[in-house]
């Protein structure tokens, strides 16, 4: 009987709405896992999730049934209704309307997902900005920041 195969490594990543520092350090922990937990029931196993203040970056392989509009949408959506649910303080919370989605070769899965483990580390000497920056320019893509940034 014939079968499908697929392994498609997607580094995602996305601020909150107007890079407002909104993810506390009480809801870090448990937003992260409640991303993993969306990819999971999705069938895109999360490699690595990490969220700074501002931000977040997901390394995950993409499923075979789903389109990656699919999973961001969903992974989005769902991620912002629940935030909502923590409390006043996240009542008018918003992910930003854009994202970025970066494929990432075999050989580089464990150094994005090393990234990604450190991103609030990382964003004590870099802002998303300057890191969306990068990630577009390294992999020779047009960053129209007007329309990115939101």
């Amino acid at each position: 009987m014939p079968q499908s195969f697929a392994r498609i490594a997607v580094h995602l990543t996305f601020s909150t709405k107007h890079r407002q520092p909104r993810i506390t350090d009480a809801i870090h922990g448990e937003l992260n896992a409640y991303l993993i937990g969306i990819l999971r029931n999705l069938d895109c196993p999360s490699i690595r999730t990490n969220t700074a203040t501002d931000d977040a970056h997901t390394l995950f392989f993409l499923s075979r049934t789903h389109p990656l509009d699919f999973v961001i949408e969903q992974l989005k959506g769902s991620s912002s209704k629940w935030i909502k649910t923590k409390g006043a303080d996240f009542a008018d919370f918003y992910w930003q309307a854009g994202y970025g989605a970066f494929s990432v070769g075999e050989a580089d899965i464990k150094r994005v997902a090393t990234y990604i483990a450190g991103q609030r580390e990382h964003h004590r000497q870099s802002s998303f900005k300057d890191e969306i920056r990068r990630l577009f320019r390294e992999h020779g893509m047009p960053l129209n920041e007007d329309l990115f940034f939101d």
